[in-house]
């Protein structure tokens, strides 16, 4: 096996990378919970990178990347092979024969770090009301009949690859496919108690800062690491990231100070998220200043697309939607207009740089289909499992809070205080008995 050594560096240290971005989900959602539901929104994304991984080995990997004869065949257009079963016969393999590659399995473990995340990002609809073993159920069903088939038409050589569309680190794959997936769910198990009426205000704005901060982090080894090399593509996807995240950050802030008349903390961290979600399907292919035109429109647009839940009545808990779905579309709607591919000769150019329009349509094509074709499965899944098992816990239970009834636990201990033997009580610190006079 021959493989390059520093693009497998690069590619082990970016894969790392976009596994953090999953419990860095983690405290982003869990902060922007109420306290009594903060261990089982975390949960929700932890108990993902389990789902996924066992079911990536079994079959994940093959049924998305595994391309069966010559891909002209009906099936092998929408999911691929079984010749890697449990990753078999990667082991000695290498993903270029010509030397320039990385393992297999380096590459698959890439790739099941993407499926990791689409995953756990649907959770955030989800917040406060979901049985835990439901939500176990969902993700392996939905990972394997909504996930797998998605990837293997984008990035496996599927239907959509074979039309044109681009999508270079996820923005259909992950965001777009995620957020269809969340708004289905949301619609199947209804609103939270109170919602609409009873203040449901995140409860740690700390976390929530924390986890965006290891969400960017991450996102240069999501988007850059989708070079799946280390040359000047790599690089450009690595500043576009960083621009297209500050500006509509930077957007976000003014939308909310001209609309409110504050800048919020909250307000900061959704807007890097939604500017991360729509530069990951064209970081590599524009040019620096239209990865800051994306960032600004992401920033705006996902800024006023949060609030459409309350006008149209649909509890999306954490503004899945507003941010990963239309941040996806339109990033991805983008390239067809500003792909200017300034590193791979032969591409379909945007609209707008002189390319033909029909690029325009596949961009738009794909978010169509795979957004319709989310939905579609993942609501049928979510009303299988809220008919036969139940997917919403009882209403006492959710007023009491998700952690206390399904997990036995708390996220944080708020009642007596006790440091070095010496208790707090009634605000003031008492004198163990052993230290008083006479004791």
């Amino acid at each position: 096996m021959k493989i390059d050594g520093g693009t497998t560096a690069w590619m082990l240290t970016a894969t790392a990378l976009v596994l953090l971005m999953t419990p860095g989900l983690a405290f982003f959602y869990g902060g922007m919970t109420r306290a009594k539901s903060v261990l089982n929104m975390m949960m929700m994304s932890w108990v993902s990178i389990i789902v996924v991984t066992i079911t990536w080995v079994l079959y994940g990997h093959s049924l998305a990347f595994d391309a069966v004869g010559d891909g002209t065949g009906i099936v092998n257009k929408f999911i691929g092979g079984l010749d890697n079963i449990g990753l078999a016969g990667m082991v000695e393999t290498a993903t270029k024969d010509d030397g320039t590659g990385m393992p297999s399995l380096v590459f698959s473990m890439f790739q099941m770090t993407f499926a990791i995340i689409t995953v756990a990002l649907i959770s955030g609809a989800l917040a406060d009301r979901v049985k835990f073993g439901a939500w176990v159920v969902f993700g392996i069903v939905w990972v394997s009949l909504v996930y797998f088939p998605v990837a293997h038409w984008v990035w496996g050589g599927g239907w959509l690859s074979s039309l044109g569309i681009e999508d270079f680190a996820g923005g259909t794959v992950v965001h777009i496919n995620a957020g269809a997936a969340a708004l289905a769910v949301a619609l199947v198990i209804g609103k939270r108690v109170g919602w609409g009426k009873d203040p449901m205000r995140p409860h740690n704005l700390t976390l929530v800062l924390l986890g965006a901060g290891l969400l960017w982090f991450g996102w240069f080894g999501f988007n850059a690491g989708s070079e799946l090399a280390v040359d000047g593509t790599t690089g450009l996807a690595f500043i576009n990231t960083q621009i297209a995240t500050a500006v509509a950050a930077g957007a976000w802030l003014l939308v909310e100070k001209l609309r409110d008349g504050h800048s919020t903390s909250l307000g900061v961290a959704s807007g890097a998220v939604a500017g991360l979600v729509a530069i990951t399907p064209a970081c590599g292919f524009v040019d620096p200043w239209a990865a800051f035109v994306i960032g600004a429109i992401a920033g705006v647009a996902c800024a006023y697309a949060v609030g459409l839940k309350y006008r149209l009545g649909y509890d999306d808990s954490l503004d899945v939607v507003g941010v990963h779905l239309v941040g996806g579309v339109v990033g991805a709607v983008a390239l067809g207009f500003v792909a200017a591919y300034p590193f791979a000769d032969g591409q379909e150019k945007g609209i707008l740089l002189g390319g033909p329009l029909s690029q325009l349509g596949v961009q738009v094509l794909g978010p169509v289909a795979v957004g319709l074709y989310s939905f579609v499965v993942s609501w049928v899944i979510a009303k299988v499992i809220d008919k036969t098992m139940g997917f919403r816990i009882g209403t006492e239970e959710e007023i009491a809070g998700i952690d206390i009834t399904s997990h036995a636990e708390t996220g944080y201990d708020l009642g007596t205080i006790h440091s070095s033997g010496v208790a707090a009580v009634n605000g003031t610190a008492a004198v163990p008995a052993s230290k008083k006079v006479g004791a």
